[in-house]
């Protein structure tokens, strides 16, 4: 028997390409067991818990209570889901949340508002112009409308003198969002990326910091996020396509592969603008998530750095591998990750004992690297998943299927088999009798939240021709 790589594949297009394929609803986990270095787990699925007023616009934990934007709402929302309204906010997209010591800052609609714990208000001040994003450093609440950075008032946030506004004057590209990071205010802009620290004066008490530059900027306002004490961002430099990076301190990283680069080309710098990214850190995982139209990706830099090369998987809901996936806004209350819904009112928390999404059924699938015997060719009689089963919930309907494809263009018809009974821990999946292959061969296995396992080494036992 020989072993076959299961966390990446590879398939090919019409153009023609060799392209990698990501795991689909699996996520790489980095642990040595006996078996193989590391496996590839279901996702942890998602339970509902009830419904707010809307879609998910935003989130964020402030003294232990979790407060989300939805729809056209500022609610909190306490540990067995009871949605609370605190005030109506404007329609628009991704809200920005951020908070200071004794309030809640809400960028939506292009309006600024606060909650104290007890009152809502807008800020009304004609000073303050169209607020796209909010952080909050050193007591300030800043915040951009594309051209100007704007500082509120020390002694009353709802007020702003026009006299204290700042830019970013590195390069005459428009002003995307502001992130605190390490007590620094950054101003992240279309194509690069400007750093202050907080000088104080009578004027705009930010001063650039020279030298920290970074050449290279954000394509929206939430395509850029906090991560892993650096700034994450979806974007690139002038003349560059768009490409995921890691940035601080004057530098730059691309952590996107080539086969993420060529997926972020098939969408328009419209739709890239509207990308959302967060990040979920947990256990010995922290993922970066970019939540593009029709898919999710997710950058796992922990996973990456214990296996050396870069670990990314897909997410996306429903059977067919094409729905959007649609928990947003991760945010870690009550001692777990609260999330609301993209597609409708729901709202709910992650949950490691299912790998349904909203109760939903969803499927799963990852691929192999190319099977290769010098042109000699080989004859398949016997593929096996060594897993963890015994966790499917359906009995004898759950079934994980395999195909394989002499082009990567095409595949053959999937050939299923049980995945066990619950609780049946001793199953093994085993295919028998194969096929052949005259040149090169892919694989890659699939199954659904039904038939949740963990899969920890592919193997084969292959017959060599000799020509």
């Amino acid at each position: 028997m020989v072993a076959i790589p299961i966390l990446s594949g590879i398939y090919s297009d019409p153009t023609p390409d060799f392209r990698t394929s990501y795991p689909i609803n699996l996520r790489p986990v980095p642990k040595p067991q006996g078996i193989s270095n590391g496996y590839l787990k279901v996702n942890d699925g998602v339970t509902k818990r009830g419904n707010g007023p809307g879609i998910t616009r935003g989130g964020i934990e402030w003294e232990g209570v979790c407060y989300r934007v939805m729809g056209n709402e500022l609610v909190s929302i306490d540990a067995a889901g009871n949605v609370t309204t605190l005030g109506a906010v404007a329609s628009g997209g991704t809200a920005s949340m951020t908070y200071s010591f004794d309030r809640i800052a809400v960028t939506s609609g292009g309006n600024l508002y606060y909650w104290d714990g007890s009152t809502f208000t807008q800020v009304t001040d004609p000073d303050l112009g169209t607020a796209l994003d909010v952080a909050w450093v050193d007591g300030y609440f800043i915040t951009t409308d594309g051209e100007n950075i704007v500082v509120t008032e020390l002694a009353d946030p709802t007020q702003i003198n026009p006299t204290k506004y700042g830019s970013s004057e590195f390069d005459p590209d428009p002003v995307k969002r502001v992130l605190r990071l390490r007590n620094e205010l950054y101003a992240v802009n279309r194509h690069s990326i400007e750093t202050f620290q907080n000088v104080g004066g009578s004027g705009f008490p930010f001063q650039v910091i020279r030298g920290s530059q970074i050449h290279k900027g954000a394509v929206g306002t939430h395509a850029t996020v906090v991560y892993q004490d650096a700034i994450a961002f979806l974007g690139g430099g002038r003349n560059e396509s768009p490409a995921i990076w890691v940035g601080l301190n004057g530098s730059a990283s691309k952590i996107s592969t080539l086969e993420i680069d060529e997926l972020l080309m098939n969408y328009t710098e419209a739709q890239l603008e509207s990308v959302l990214m967060e990040v979920q850190t947990e256990k010995s995982h922290s993922i970066l998530m970019i939540h593009l139209p029709d898919v999710t990706l997710c950058y796992d830099a922990s996973v990456s750095a214990s296996l050396g090369s870069p670990a990314w998987y897909k997410l996306n809901d429903g059977l067919t591998y094409d729905a959007p996936y649609s928990p947003r806004h991760f945010v870690w209350c009550y001692d777990a990750w609260q999330v609301g819904s993209s597609v409708n009112s729901n709202i709910g928390y992650v949950d490691p004992d299912t790998a349904d999404v909203w109760g939903a059924e969803i499927a799963w699938q990852f691929g192999t690297p190319i099977v290769y015997n010098e042109s000699r060719g080989g004859i398949f009689h016997e593929l096996e998943l060594v897993t963890l089963t015994g966790a499917v919930e359906t009995g004898d309907k759950a079934t994980i299927y395999t195909q394989y494809s002499l082009d990567g263009v095409e595949w053959s018809q999937k050939r299923y088999i049980s995945a066990g009974k619950p609780g049946q821990r001793d199953q093994r999946m085993r295919w028998f009798r194969n096929g052949r292959m005259s040149d090169w061969r892919v694989q890659r296995f699939g199954g659904t939240s039904r038939s949740p396992v963990s899969v920890a080494r592919l193997e084969a036992r292959i017959e060599g021709l000799a020509w």
